[in-house]
C-alpha cells in the first residue's frame, strides 16, 4: 500500500466544511467526482458501519464497505475500508480485497485563521494512485466551492 495525501485551504469555517463533507444532500454533489451518483449509506458515527456506493450501468449497487474508526466532530473522521461491493454482492474475502482490506482514509479540519484546511490521507494501491490523483484534486475543488458559497 502507499500512502497519498491532498490538502485545500477553505475560505469558511470548520463547522461548514465538516457539514457540506459529510451531510447527505452536499456529499452527493462533491462525491460525484469520484462517480456520478455516489452517496452512502449509513452513519458517520464512531464504530458504525457504512456503504459508499453508486448504481453501475446495469443498475447494481458498486462501492466499498466501511466502518468509521474516529469521529471527533469538526476536527477528524477515519474511515476503515473492510471490502467491496459489486453487482449488489458485498466482498470481504477475496484475494483482491485483501490486497487492501483494513486500509485508511482519514480526513483532518485545521483552523488556520477565519479559513479551514481540509487534509485527506489515504492508504492506496500503487495501481490506483494515479486514479486518485486524478480525483482528490477534483472533488476537493468541488467542495472548496460548496462550502464558499
Amino acid at each position: 500500500m502507499e500512502a497519498i495525501r491532498f490538502s485545500i485551504l477553505i475560505n469558511s469555517n470548520k463547522q461548514k466544511v465538516w457539514h457540506t463533507m459529510l451531510d447527505d444532500k452536499t456529499y452527493r454533489e462533491w462525491a460525484k467526482e469520484f462517480h456520478v451518483g455516489s452517496y452512502y449509506e449509513g452513519s458517520w458515527e464512531k464504530g458504525s458501519e457504512i456503504r459508499f456506493l453508486a448504481a453501475n450501468e446495469e443498475g447494481k449497487l458498486e462501492g466499498m464497505l466501511s466502518k468509521i474508526k474516529e469521529n471527533i466532530p469538526y476536527q477528524f473522521i477515519s474511515i476503515e475500508h473492510l471490502g467491496m461491493i459489486s453487482n449488489d454482492i458485498i466482498d470481504t474475502t477475496s484475494d483482491e480485497v485483501k490486497k487492501w482490506a483494513h486500509c485508511f482514509e482519514n480526513y483532518s479540519l485545521l483552523e488556520k485563521g477565519d479559513m479551514t484546511e481540509l487534509i485527506v490521507e489515504m492508504e492506496v494501491d500503487p495501481n490506483y494512485k494515479s486514479m486518485f490523483d486524478e480525483m482528490w484534486p477534483r472533488a476537493l475543488n468541488t467542495l472548496k466551492k460548496m462550502c464558499e458559497k
